[in-house]
C-alpha cells in the first residue's frame, strides 16, 4: 500500500478502495463491463491488508511490511476499524481500489483456499495479488475508452486488448507471476494516450497541456480546463473550486486534497472513483454517472468564495 498514486509513471495506469469510503446513495449501478473491475471485499481474503506494505505518514498510521496482516485485520478478512478509518489515521485505505483483483484472486486464481487456513499458498498469493491488480486496473481503462464514442477508430484494437488482459486474468497463479506487467501497460497505455486524444480533439479552442506538471497548490479557480491533458499532474491541495474539467485527460492525476467545490468533472477522461475519494467537494460537484460522491464528502461543503 506505499503511497497509493493512481500510476506509476505520468503516462501509465497503477494504483485504491472506494470501498473503504462507503458510497453514498446515489451510487451508479454498474453495468456488466464494470462490474466484475469493482472491489468486493466480502469475497476476498483482505490481500490488500496483507500482501501490500505501507510506510507510518499522513497516509497511514503506522508501518507495515509486505506480508504482514494490518494489525485491523479481523479473522472474517474484514476491516476492524472500516468506519473510522479517516480518524484513525489510515486515509491511504480509502483511496485504495483493487479493481476487483481482490476477489478474483481469492475466489479464481486460488479456487477460494485463503491463506489462512491454506498457509501454503500465501506467498504466491500475496505475489500474485498485485500483478492481478495492474491486469485489472488495466481492463478497467480499456473498458472506459470503449465507452468514449469519439475513440471508436481505436475501438477494435481495445476490444482485442481487453480480451488478451480478460484471458490472462484468468491463468495460473505461475503464469500470472510470470507476466511482464510493464511491458503489457505499455502496450495498452499506448491504446488509451490514443482514445484521450480521440476525445479531447473533439473539444474546441486551444486545449491545455499540464502533462506531468507539478500544479501541488496550484490556484486553479474557475479555470478552463476542457479537454486538457493532465496527464500524470500532480494536483495535490490544489484549488480546482468551479473548474471546467470536461473532456480532460485524467489518467494518473494525483487529486490527493484537491479542491473539487463545484467544479465540473462529466465526460472526463478516465477519472477513478480512487482520485474522487482522495480529493474534497460538495454537493455541489458534478460528477461522471459512473461514479459516486464520496460519503466524506456528504457532510462538508467547502469554501465557495
Amino acid at each position: 500500500m506505499s503511497r497509493k498514486r493512481e500510476t506509476p509513471s505520468a503516462d501509465t495506469p497503477s494504483p485504491d478502495t472506494p470501498s473503504a469510503d462507503t458510497p453514498s446513495p446515489d451510487t451508479p449501478a454498474a453495468d456488466p463491463d464494470r462490474r466484475a473491475l469493482r472491489a468486493d471485499c466480502a469475497n476476498c481474503f483482505g490481500l490488500c491488508c496483507v500482501a501490500l506494505p505501507f510506510a507510518a505518514s499522513a497516509d497511514f498510521a503506522v508501518d507495515k511490511a509486505a506480508g504482514q496482516a494490518c494489525t485491523n485485520l479481523q479473522e472474517d478478512f474484514r476491516c476492524g476499524i472500516h468506519a473510522r478509518l479517516r480518524d484513525r489515521g489510515f486515509s491511504g485505505c480509502t483511496v485504495f481500489d483493487c479493481f476487483g483483483a481482490g476477489q478474483k484472486v481469492s475466489q479464481t486464481t486460488f479456487g477460494g483456499r485463503d491463506w489462512r487456513q491454506a498457509p501454503e499458498t500465501a506467498p504466491r498469493m500475496f505475489e500474485v495479488f498485485p500483478v492481478m491488480r495492474a491486469l485489472h486496473e488495466l481492463l478497467w481503462y480499456v473498458t472506459e475508452a470503449l465507452a468514449l464514442p469519439p475513440a471508436r477508430p481505436v475501438h477494435a484494437d481495445l476490444r482485442r486488448a481487453r480480451a488478451n488482459l480478460d484471458g490472462l486474468t484468468r491463468g495460473s497463479a505461475e503464469s500470472l507471476a510470470g507476466l511482464d506487467v510493464a511491458a503489457l501497460r505499455q502496450d495498452v497505455n499506448a491504446l488509451l494516450v490514443r482514445a484521450g486524444e480521440l476525445v479531447r480533439a473533439k473539444v474546441p479552442g486551444r486545449r491545455k497541456n499540464h502533462r506531468g506538471a507539478d500544479l501541488i497548490g496550484a490556484r486553479l479557480r474557475g479555470a478552463d480546463l476542457r479537454g486538457a491533458n493532465l496527464r500524470g499532474a500532480l494536483l495535490i491541495a490544489a484549488d480546482l473550486t468551479g473548474a471546467d474539467l470536461r473532456s480532460a485527460d485524467l489518467i494518473g492525476v494525483d487529486f490527493r486534497d484537491a479542491d473539487l467545490t463545484g467544479a465540473d468533472l462529466t465526460g472526463a477522461v478516465f477519472l477513478t472513483q480512487a482520485q474522487l475519494n482522495a480529493a474534497k467537494g460538495d454537493v455541489t460537484t458534478r460528477l461522471p454517472g459512473t461514479l459516486s460522491r464520496p460519503a466524506h464528502w456528504s457532510s462538508e461543503r467547502f469554501r465557495t468564495t
